[in-house]
């Protein structure tokens, strides 16, 4: 498969938030709020700097080990696993929650990010190795997001046969029915369907957890080329930041300091909200937030409750059972991982520059946090349909309206515009207001008046003949909702919409290879591949 790409700034297609962009434009007012900038400067400054910040490798490496003790995984990945017991090895790491078959396409994207650049830094630095890695966020429980996903526009829904809790902990066996009913309409009949519905059930139904389900398939996707996928609901790991956690449940501290941050960053949108204990107690089936209430701390939604020793005792006995929620996590990767660099979507980037004053309370490195890779696929026949409507491809993501509206008045033949006569009336009526006013002063607010009037139904006037024009030439226009609803299903980001699998089911592996070879992971621009079948 041929994969022809280009590029096309952020800022061009209005999808971006603001905060977003003033980062990637290295905006004065972000200055303080990251350490190291997003671009190629940037990454080779926080790899000069991470040595200095060690981590327990040997936990590292052995919980790993054991977490793919049952997967037959490519050799990239086990000689990956077992380079992290260098102090030469590095990762970039990405992260994201095990939705269901992954559930939208920036799912795949973020991760051929954190390979590409992998790869990448591992060719301009023999010395060091890079591994990209996959942190999974599988004590989420919002089964609510986690449980969809979208295929040919149907969407499918697991309601988890009534499991609560961590998501990654749920049992897999109620599933059979969504893949059977998926199965029946999965792709055209090629081996490439076939082999994602093996794939997708020996995943799914041959495992018997969603977290390990995920890593099987991510596994599938991506192990040739070394990614190695991390599960931090873990004893071994959660035991390496005993001392946050502990501070988290008795001072306060990381919710305090986030929320001096996001005073600072107040005219921003920003993403994390810290609460005064940022820990979910996390059982089976269970995961409440904890509250401190005087000299107890309970377990919302249940009849939990601890004193300080008590608590204390808990957390040292089974720090498995805290888990970190969005303000938290961040430090928990960065503290377990030798971690260089951090691939986020624009939310995930909001919320980081909130979080840099606790990492250095903390004394945990902070990494470069880079906005994945965003990428718009343009199948042959809409590429061939933006040609023979002259588009470039920043009016792709113009509102289908203004899309319209601005190719007919640029190419119609009639006269839309009524801003000659408009001139000429109010030529006329200033010369009436004159007449009036010279008769009786009062009557200046009635000729004002009757101005404004006229000015105003000339106004509704040109909109009655655009909208007339528009119907006149309405098999042409057509043409651009096709092409509109093609790339941006439901009027959305085609990432943050369709599953990997539209897309896998006609070109297979070829669809990773491609994202692979297009991705510029510091190019700090939106994607747009053209393939050619």
């Amino acid at each position: 498969m041929d994969c022809k790409h280009r590029y096309i700034p952020y800022g061009s297609t209005g999808s971006f938030t603001t905060i977003v962009e003033d980062y990637l434009q290295g905006k004065d007012s972000l200055s303080g709020f990251y350490k190291y900038s997003p671009d190629a400067a940037g990454v080779k400054r926080a790899i000069a700097d991470r040595a200095q910040f060690p981590v327990n490798r040997k936990v590292l490496v052995d919980t790993l080990q054991k977490q793919y003790r049952s997967i037959e995984t490519d050799k990239a990945v086990t000689d990956n696993i077992a380079s992290l017991a260098n102090d030469n090895t590095f990762t970039v790491c990405t992260a994201h929650q095990p939705n269901l078959l992954t559930g939208y396409l920036y799912f795949i994207y973020k991760i051929v990010h954190a390979i590409k650049l992998a790869d990448e830094l591992n060719e301009q630095h023999p010395d060091k190795h890079f591994v990209p890695v996959y942190y999974m966020g599988s004590e989420d429980n919002d089964l609510e997001e986690l449980g969809t996903f979208r295929y040919s526009g149907k969407k499918y829904t697991w309601d988890a046969a009534g499991q609560k809790g961590a998501f990654g902990r749920m049992d897999t066996k109620t599933l059979k029915s969504i893949l059977d009913e998926l199965f029946r309409v999965l792709g055209p009949p090629n081996n490439e369907t076939e082999q994602l519905k093996e794939v997708l059930t020996t995943a799914y139904l041959k495992h018997n957890n969603i977290s390990d389900a995920t890593q099987y398939l991510a596994d599938k996707l991506f192990g040739r080329y070394g990614l190695v996928v991390l599960n931090p609901d873990e004893a071994a790991f959660k035991n390496e930041i005993l001392n946050i956690l502990e501070d988290d449940l008795l001072t306060q501290t990381p919710g305090k300091l986030v929320a001096n941050q996001a005073a600072k960053l107040s005219e921003y949108k920003t993403q994390a909200y810290p609460r005064d204990i940022n820990l979910f107690y996390l059982q089976d089936q269970l995961r409440e937030r904890i509250e401190k209430d005087d000299d107890v701390w309970k377990v919302l939604n249940t009849d939990i409750v601890w004193s300080k020793e008590e608590l204390l005792n808990e957390l040292k006995q089974h720090p498995e059972r805290f888990s970190p929620n969005v303000i938290l996590r961040g430090i928990f990767q960065e503290t377990i991982l030798p971690n260089i660099a951090f691939i986020g979507g624009g939310a995930e980037v909001a919320y980081w520059l909130q979080l840099k004053n606790i990492f250095e309370h903390y004394n945990v490195f902070y990494p470069a946090v880079l906005l994945r890779q965003s990428i718009l696929w343009e199948e042959p026949g809409a590429k061939e349909l933006q040609e023979k409507l002259g588009l470039t491809d920043e009016e792709l993501f113009l509102p289908i309206d203004k899309l319209i509206t601005d190719h007919i008045t640029s190419t119609t033949t009639a006269t839309l515009s009524t801003e000659d006569e408009a001139e000429r009336i109010e030529q006329v009526l200033t010369e009436l207001k004159q007449k009036a006013t010279s008769l009786d002063k009062t009557l200046e607010a009635s000729a004002e008046a009757a101005l404004a009037k006229m000015k105003y139904q000339l106004v509704v006037l040109e909109k009655k003949m655009l909208r007339a024009e528009k119907r006149n030439r309405a098999t042409e226009t057509e043409r651009f909702h096709k092409l509109k609803n093609m790339l941006f299903p439901n009027g959305n980001l085609q990432e943050r919409y369709e599953n990997f699998m539209e897309y896998y089911t006609l070109y297979g592996s070829e669809f990773i290879d491609c994202l692979y070879a297009c991705t510029d992971p510091l190019k700090n621009k939106f994607l747009i591949i053209s393939p050619n079948n």
